[in-house]
């Protein structure tokens, strides 16, 4: 943001250098850049007249002119300008002048005749024909200001301004304007504020509005109030110098008096204005939608745009006329034949501007301006402001009326002020009343204890808000320096600790972290055989990915495992035991975003690796985490894994993950000839159900009793049935149950199987006697014959 002090002068009386400005406004909080003062390079250039022209007497193209600058005796100038007319009034470099760029100019002579200095072109100011539209571009500089000959250049075409560039952070866009930077120098310097309310006087011919516009607003959500007044018998003129003279020093390029318009009341309030000639305004009619699929529109820069739904447009009754809070369309402009100007002060979401013209790939000042955060309660102030300057610069004829669809919140933000909390936080020691008084100088009044937020500051929320603003206009310099009352504590979340002990675990058994890309192609659910029809296809696509193998976000981390699997293979490794942390990403109803699940997956091939082995590292993992006992249920309906080798991992009937051995298809499709094991866990629903706390026991004062069954159950009975039913038969005296053998064969019956388990059992109150023993046997054997499992005979 550039900053005109002219301009600024219009609302606060300072006497500070631009040093001094710019020192004292970074250390409350706005930082400065630098500054630069206007026309310092031009030295020695005054106004002067010019008395007389003649020919030079041995150059047809040269003439020698006598030019009155302000001293004794007139100056004489040998130039070849053909614009050149005796009273013009023209720049006038003397005797060791400088111009911009350095260029010095000394007298000297030009076909045998003295020239004592050089008349100026623009160009050679450092100026445009924007700057001053008059003149002539290719031409010696013909000044129509109201100014004396002799008059130092500067002040007589008021190029002596001085603009401060200022660094705004995204959370003031209120200081994206001069008002705002005027109520912060106002707070700094403590100096009064001069605030100015537009005064419109309109047509007075009983005509109004209503008789040439309609406006409607469809989309409230993305467009909380459009506020629109006409202008009609519109004259297209240069703007005066004042005009032209604060633009410029603001980094805008004048145009004209009602493009200029829109452009001043922006930098005067930071809220983007736009003008249609309604002439383009089909049907008279303006609304306010989302675009549809595939509408097109060709933007003031002359590219043809295409929109989709999700974007937002400012329509007629027939066509766009411009993309809203970013761009108008081609005929949306000011002409030089306009006769009737809609002026439009509208606010729109922020987060809609930001992705529009980011998909558009265009980004303006007034999208930057919205992206911040723009509040809907300036659009009327400032649509008046553009009228009145309308009024002043004579450039045309206010319509009465105002047609504003407001569906803005209008209820302001509130914050207790706490002045106790707010020294104590600060290490200050402030009265009320002098916090009051700052709060009030940034504009914040007071409800008792409560302070309101003016609705500029979009960025207070809560009371270290209030605290920050107190301190930086109190000054950071002032507040005294302080040892600190204690020692930092790093300290690492139980979240952290969780995921450190599974890569302790996972790297303890033998197994190397990998890391891939979130980003995958479609291609990759084919391999893993995932069904059509599957959820899982269900992927976010990436706007501009970098090729089609990396154009999706990832649903399953199991094709990421396999192409790192494959890889290895085909180099040849001759095994490769590998885990990973990764993201899976999906989508969710009602959100921009998708949801981020994190999946721990591991994958197995080579070095003895099985499915018990992979089983294995899954059951020391969630010891590891302290996880109670979880369901393992077979799983013969997922096409990536082996049909009757995949098992479902579930805790009190919520899914935690699945392992098992990868499908021979899916193997070819990777070409890997050798088994694959791989298990994908939901990192989440296994930091809900750990427990890391670890419980003390004592070493045990009493012997263990053991007993050792056989038993005979149906061959698909699941083994961790047989084990919960031994655990909730015996009770509190289990210490341990393990199975030591599965037999299948000639011995037992067809179908079934032969299970033999030692199940240790310790009291803490005394040795078991027989009869305890045998009692938590016989309790084993009658929950056993429940599932249908009996004793070997």
């Amino acid at each position: 943001m550039n900053l005109s002090m002219k301009w600024l002068s219009d609302y606060v009386d300072i006497t500070a250098t631009p040093r001094e400005y710019a020192e004292a406004l970074t250390m409350s909080g706005s930082k400065v850049e630098g500054y630069e003062i206007e026309g310092s390079e031009i030295e020695n250039v005054v106004v002067g007249k010019v008395l007389s022209i003649d020919k030079h007497p041995d150059a047809d193209k040269l003439v020698i002119c006598q030019v009155e600058v302000g001293q004794a005796s007139p100056v004489q100038i040998v130039t070849g300008a053909t614009n050149v007319t005796v009273g013009a009034l023209v720049p006038v470099c003397l005797d060791g002048a400088v111009l911009p760029g350095g260029k010095k100019i000394k007298k000297g002579k030009l076909r045998g005749v003295l020239s004592e200095g050089m008349l100026c072109s623009l160009g050679e100011l450092g100026l445009t024909v924007n700057d001053f539209p008059y003149a002539i571009e290719d031409g010696i500089f013909l000044i129509e200001e109201n100014c004396e000959v002799g008059q130092d250049i500067q002040s007589a075409i008021a190029l002596n301004d001085t603009s401060v560039e200022f660094e705004i952070t995204s959370n003031r866009p209120d200081c994206l304007s001069v008002i705002g930077l005027a109520r912060e120098t106002a707070a700094t310097f403590d100096v009064p504020l001069r605030l100015h309310t537009p005064q419109v006087k309109g047509s007075n011919d009983g005509d109004d509005i209503k008789n040439y516009l309609k406006v409607a607003v469809e989309a409230t959500d993305l467009c909380p109030r459009y506020t629109a007044k006409i202008v009609k018998d519109v004259k297209i003129e240069p703007s005066p110098l004042w005009m032209r003279e604060r633009l410029r020093a603001s980094g805008v390029r004048p145009i004209n008096n009602l493009v200029d318009i829109t452009n001043y009341v922006m930098l005067e309030y930071g809220q983007p204005m736009h003008a249609f000639d309604l002439r383009y305004v089909a049907g008279n009619e303006i609304v306010v939608r989302r675009a549809k699929n595939g509408e097109t529109m060709m933007t003031l820069d002359g590219v043809d745009r295409t929109f989709t739904e999700d974007m937002l447009i400012i329509s007629d009754a027939e066509k766009p006329v411009a993309v809203a809070g970013v761009m108008g369309g081609e005929y949306s402009g000011i002409m030089e034949d306009t006769k009737t100007v809609v002026f439009e002060s509208a606010n729109f979401l922020g987060n809609s501007v930001r992705r529009t013209a980011k998909k558009l790939g265009m980004r303006t000042d007034a999208s930057a301006r919205y992206e911040k955060g723009i509040s809907p309660l300036s659009t009327m102030e400032c649509v008046e402001r553009a009228c009145e300057l309308v009024e002043m610069l004579g450039a045309g004829t206010v319509v009465d009326g105002v047609i504003d669809v407001d569906h803005s919140d209008k209820t302001p933000k509130t914050v207790k002020l706490e002045p106790d909390w707010i020294n104590r936080f600060l290490g200050i020691s402030l009265s009320r009343d002098e916090m009051v008084k700052t709060l009030e100088a940034l504009g914040f009044t007071m409800d008792g204890d409560q302070i309101v937020v003016p609705y500029f500051r979009i960025d207070i929320e809560h009371k270290a808000d209030i605290a920050e603003e107190i301190a930086r206009i109190y000054g950071y310099n002032k507040i005294p320096t302080t040892a600190p009352t204690g020692t930092a504590r790093g300290v690492i979340t139980p979240r952290q600790k969780f995921e450190r002990t599974i890569n302790e675990t996972m790297l303890s058994l033998g197994c190397y972290e990998i890391m891939t890309y979130s980003f995958i192609s479609p291609k990759y659910y084919d391999n893993i055989l995932l069904p059509a029809d599957s959820e899982l296809r269900d992927s976010v696509t990436i706007m501009n990915p970098l090729g089609e193998d990396t154009s999706i976000m990832r649903t399953t981390t199991i094709p990421s495992m396999m192409e790192i699997v494959s890889r290895n293979y085909n180099n040849r490794n001759p095994y490769l035991w590998a885990y990973e942390i990764g993201m899976e990403y999906i989508p969710a109803e009602d959100k921009d975003l998708p949801d981020e699940n994190p999946m721990l997956t591991i994958g197995l091939y080579g070095n003895d690796a099985d499915f018990y082995t992979l089983k294995g590292m899954v059951e020391t993992v969630l010891d590891r985490i302290g996880t109670a006992e979880v369901d393992v249920d077979p799983c013969t309906d997922d096409p990536t894994f082996h049909p009757g080798r995949c098992a479902v991992l579930s805790k009190d009937g919520g899914k935690i993950g699945v392992l098992g051995e990868i499908s021979p298809r899916v193997c070819q499709n990777y070409d890997v000839g050798a088994k694959v094991y791989v298990a994908k866990l939901d990192v989440n629903a296994l930091f809900e159900i750990s427990d890391s706390e670890k419980t003390y026991r004592p070493l045990p004062k009493y012997p263990a009793t053991s007993r050792d069954l056989s038993l005979i159950c149906d061959d698909e009975l699941p083994i961790v049935q047989i084990e919960r039913a031994i655990k909730g038969a015996v009770g509190k005296i289990l210490e341990k149950v393990e199975l030591f053998d599965v037999y299948r064969g000639a011995q037992v019956e067809k179908d079934k199987k032969s299970v033999s388990y030692s199940i240790v059992m310790r009291s803490d109150q005394g040795t078991l006697t027989d009869e305890e023993a045998d009692g938590a046997v016989k309790r084993v054997l009658k929950a056993l014959d429940k599932i249908g499992v009996s004793l070997r005979q």
